[in-house]
């Protein structure tokens, strides 16, 4: 492998990255790109939610940063401030733990006096006494902290979007608690201004704290969710990042090795590996011989030998042998800086889900201010006596069965209904967005090595010659190959000791680089390795065994077209066998990619392993379209282009090397025993290396999304019907109006509604 494994992205005139505050939903990131978009000069701007990062592209005529900085302040948020990366990153992560925090202490005492607020105002229900709690002046003390200090962050988003000329779910979730608590209070303290038939037989009309207290308490509990859902996904970066070692061996101009914090490595330094360490810059080998693990770029399965003039690249792990090379490539500019960019780049680019109750909440809010305010103000101009009395109640009816509980709830108990059904399966989706992506796929890209393949060499087929017996050649061979730590080699020795097998300790042992080793069995001479190794030996000892040299060509290039690894096996100079190693496919890889070809869902696959094997493995699993060695760039450009033709796709894989294409990807699935990084890269894990899993996958997120649509319709139902009653429109007609009861009780039967039809999730198929 030479050359750079991730190809640059096009040049840009400038490119900016601003890190937000208060961004809570799809709203604040349209509000933002727009305010961006507007700044002259600007070509394009990207914000992630998840991420709480723009990505801005802007030409030279852009008067700079502080332009940018003052566009999003117009919008209603801030630009936190320019550091050094990774200062700027402790800042970021200080003040995210700071934020959870305080979240957290919020939920808590929301949680907890949402419940006695609801004991105490069902009180007289109860079969015991629970003394004070049930007097209205009590609770309203309980309910003050919940409002004022564990609600503030919606009363903060209201005024923001109030300000912005916007409306969100934060704009519902305060004018609901808001008015819920508001008339309780005016109840409380006033309860003569209200109609002597709302008191009924008590001193005061019906109360609604536990209501106020309860969307609280509930909102919060999403937002915690959300905030871990984010979290997550940021990790992703760093796990990458901490891939680079922290220092560097470099050779002084004297001579001397001295070890350098690898941000000083420069272009044209003399580096030294050791066996075993990661390689810490992009260089080319100038000293020394080793096999290198190069996995996290190429998704090989077989490390890669690495002799004088061979590349190197920053993160890969060195074998058994010391390295020395020069720096090439070092900083922004390496291999794994280059991932890094197109996980960034990847997840930045994708236009957030846009939440369909936000989308609601920006029309339907204003509708419903409009319709209470006015009624409030037709009641009492033109009402009957007292006039204020029937005012507040229609005005606070309307709020109230407009308030946002139902709405709020309709997309995050399908998502969490949805996800815990998934996680029986062994399904992990990231969050809401992830299922509803998912419902959308109709193409799946696949890996080859650890996601249809093991990722562990194994041999899988042994061919012996002339007279020698099967058990014997294996003890031979095994014997010699266990003192190698080539990947083919212990498959070959693991295979005879698991048979049972008693190997042998062998003398002179000598190997051969990429080739082959010698070794003496048991006054044996046994050689092992590829073809060219065992031709050129076969020459030497036995020139008179042409027949038998010409059967193992053609039995090794014969095995070779099928894209195994092929091992030639001479003993005392003649040909004894020919072993196949290979990465064998699971078994449930089959009926994995054939299922979802009946279901009509295209199916990719994209290997960083060589190209026959690829086509072997495509041949096999009958997949049209198989293509192999491609870098980690390479999988992310065939995403980009099969999403430019219209597709909506599904990447699986399980190394470092998919994680630019599962950030590209709708939808990036990651095997749970994949690297880490590739998990936290993906929107969904499967929890055990089970592909059958991705067809229920897409199943359950159909399902869960067709649900939320439902749950959407249902709760914005009940508002259109419900607001005009509470209104007074049956007034003329009955001469009674909705008491606010009745619409706390409607607005609880829409949560009902939408909390049943949420868990009938549970009863799909298995």
């Amino acid at each position: 492998m030479t050359g750079s494994p991730v190809a640059l992205p096009p040049a840009i005139d400038a490119e900016a990255q601003l890190s937000i505050d208060g961004m809570t939903c799809a709203a604040c990131v349209s509000k933002v790109e727009k305010s961006l978009l507007a700044v002259p000069g600007v070509r394009s701007a990207s914000v992630n939610l998840a991420t709480e990062r723009a990505q801005v592209r802007f030409d030279e005529t852009l008067p700079g940063r502080s332009a940018l900085e003052e566009a999003v302040a117009g919008a209603g948020f801030r630009v936190r401030s320019e550091r050094a990366g990774a200062i700027l990153e402790a800042e970021e992560e200080l003040d995210r733990d700071r934020a959870d925090v305080e979240l957290r202490r919020r939920l808590v005492v929301a949680a907890v006096l949402a419940v006695i607020v609801h004991l105490g105002s069902h009180s007289a229900r109860l079969p015991f006494s629970l003394g004070p709690l049930g007097l209205p002046v009590v609770l309203f003390a309980l309910s003050v902290p919940v409002l004022l200090w564990c609600g503030i962050p919606f009363h903060v988003g209201l005024a923001r979007s109030l300000r912005r000329g916007t409306a969100d779910m934060n704009t519902l979730i305060s004018l609901g608690s808001g008015s819920a608590f508001l008339y309780s209070t005016v109840a409380v303290f006033m309860p003569d201004i209200f109609p002597s038939d709302l008191r009924g037989h008590g001193s005061y009309p019906p109360l609604y704290f536990d209501a106020a207290t309860a969307i609280v308490a509930l909102i919060l509990l999403g937002r915690l969710l959300e905030a871990r859902a984010r979290r997550r996904t940021r990790h992703a970066i760093r796990r990458l990042q901490a891939l680079r070692p922290s220092s560097a061996r470099v050779e002084l101009p004297s001579g001397e090795i001295v070890s350098v914090p690898v941000d000083r490595v420069a272009a044209g330094d003399r580096v030294h590996v050791r066996e075993g360490e990661r390689i810490p810059v992009d260089g080319k080998v100038e000293a020394g011989s080793s096999y290198v693990d190069e996995a996290m770029l190429t998704g090989e399965s077989y490390p890669v030998e690495k002799t004088a003039g061979s590349s190197v690249f920053g993160g890969t792990i060195n074998g058994d042998s010391t390295l020395t090379y020069r720096a090439t490539e070092v900083g922004e500019r390496s291999a794994l800086a280059q991932i890094i960019h197109l996980v960034e780049q990847a997840q930045a680019s994708k236009a957030p889900v846009q939440r369909v109750a936000d989308q609601i909440a920006s029309r339907f809010v204003p509708i419903v201010l409009a319709v209470a305010f006015v009624t409030g103000a037709i009641w009492l101009s033109v009402g009957p006596d007292p006039q204020l009395g029937y005012a507040l109640v229609t005005f606070i009816s309307v709020l109230i069965i407009a308030c946002p509980c139902a709405l709020g709830l309709a997309t995050p108990t399908a998502v969490l209904v949805g996800t815990g059904r998934a996680a029986e399966r062994g399904i992990f989706f990231r969050g809401g967005e992830a299922l509803e992506a998912a419902a959308h796929i109709d193409t799946v890209v696949l890996d080859k090595t650890g996601t249809l393949t093991v990722g562990r060499p194994e041999l899988t087929n042994f061919e012996v010659f002339g007279d020698h017996g099967l058990l014997d050649v294996l003890t031979l061979v095994g014997s010699v190959e266990q003192e190698s730590t080539h990947p083919l080699a212990r498959a070959i020795a693991k295979t005879a000791e698991s048979n049972g097998l008693e190997l042998l300790r062998p003398s002179d042992v000598q190997s051969e680089a990429g080739q082959g080793i010698v070794g003496n069995v048991d006054g044996r001479i046994v050689h092992a390795g590829n073809l060219e190794f065992v031709s050129r030996h076969l020459e030497k000892t036995a020139p008179d065994e042409g027949v038998d040299a010409v059967a193992l060509a053609e039995a090794m290039n014969s095995a070779a077209q099928s894209g195994t690894s092929v091992v030639g096996v001479l003993i005392a100079g003649r040909p004894a066998a020919v072993l196949q190693v290979t990465d064998p496919l699971r078994e449930e890889s089959a009926e994995a990619v054939r299922s979802l070809q009946e279901a009509g869902t295209e199916v990719v696959l994209l290997s960083g392993d060589h190209p026959e094997v690829a086509a072997s493995i495509g041949r096999e699993l009958r997949i049209l379209d198989a293509r192999g060695g491609l870098k980690p760039g390479d999988k992310a450009r065939i995403v980009k282009e099969l999403q430019a033709a219209g597709k909506h796709v599904a990447m699986v894989g399980d190394g470092v090397n998919d994680a630019p294409a599962l950030a590209q990807a709708e939808i990036g699935i990651a095997m749970g025993s994949g690297a880490d990084v590739a998990v936290e890269a993906a929107d969904v894990t499967l929890m055990r290396p089970d592909l059958r899993l991705i067809e229920a996958a897409i199943g359950i997120s159909r399902r869960t999304l067709r649900t939320i649509r439902q749950n959407l319709f249902w709760a914005f139902a009940f508002n259109v019907i419900g607001i005009p009653i509470a209104a007074g429109v049956l007034y003329p007609a009955l001469g009674k109006l909705l008491q606010p009861a009745v619409a706390a009780a409607a607005m609880s039967m829409s949560s009902f509604l939408v909390v049943t039809n949420s868990l009938r999730l549970r009863q799909g198929r298995r």
